[in-house]
């Protein structure tokens, strides 16, 4: 038996997110499965580096699973991109520690969220931003996002019927660059992630965008612990997983 670390790129608006469900959901991991199978006759696990939401994209979500195959990393990198669909590819295959875990082992990852704030909408954007009609004031959603780096208790920007021992996560950076085609893009550097986090904050911060909160109103949404404070939850379309950083030679994808 050999792990394999596999690093995909996946379109999520046709998947009902990443974990296998009950019923005839279509999911990343389930699709993943069925394809190694194919090509290796092997019904193996499949554990990922992030559990994401229906709709949610990745460009470097990373996954591990062990194999008894003699097929080399290139092999089967070749062999699962040939049977895979169209919304989902293996874009790196390498051979792993046999305990590298991809949720334990990571060090941070990156999440981007992007926006389209512009007085027309952009059909080739709409499976990938969110669109927002009215001017948003990036400054003002700069200074506001600048109380959210650091360790802190983020129970306000969590989904309200998650599970967790501990709701303390750490943010390394948060930036939201805004170019000038109207796209806005929001990314987000963690140790860890809360369900929803992300998408809760970046719905509570274009309640800043919008005029709607004062910058200042985040740190305090932040120290009321309280979900109910925070603002709604962004869609999943406009969220991606941008990659998975971990503390090993092999490092992220470049």
């Amino acid at each position: 038996m050999r792990t394999f670390r596999l690093t995909l790129e996946y379109d999520g608006s046709g998947f009902d997110g990443w974990q296998v469900q009950h019923g005839e959901s279509r999911t990343v991991q389930g699709t993943l499965r069925e394809a190694l199978a194919r090509v290796t006759g092997e019904a193996a696990a499949v554990l990922g580096a992030g559990r994401t939401d229906a709709g949610t994209h990745a460009e470097a979500q990373v996954a591990a699973v062990r194999l008894e195959t003699s097929m080399t990393p290139e092999a089967l990198l070749r062999a699962l991109n040939g049977v895979l669909p169209r919304d989902l590819a293996v874009r790196d295959a390498r051979l792993a520690p046999d305990d590298f875990h991809p949720i334990r082992d990571a060090h941070s990852k990156r999440y981007r969220y992007a926006v389209w704030n512009a007085a027309a909408r952009s059909p080739l954007r709409q499976r990938t931003h969110l669109y927002v009609a009215p001017r948003l004031d990036v400054a003002a959603m700069r200074a506001a996002a600048k109380a959210l780096v650091g360790r802190h208790d983020f129970a306000a920007f969590m989904a309200a019927r998650s599970a967790v021992r501990t709701t303390e996560r750490t943010i390394l950076s948060f930036e939201i660059e805004a170019r000038g085609d109207g796209e806005i893009l929001f990314q987000v550097v963690g140790s860890g992630f809360l369900r929803h986090m992300v998408r809760i904050i970046v719905g509570t911060l274009l309640q800043v965008g919008r005029g709607a909160r004062p910058p200042g109103d985040v740190a305090e949404v932040l120290a009321r612990r309280d979900r109910q404070a925070a603002g709604p939850t962004a869609p999943a379309h406009g969220l991606t997983l941008v990659e998975v950083r971990y503390a090993d030679p092999a490092g992220p994808l470049p």
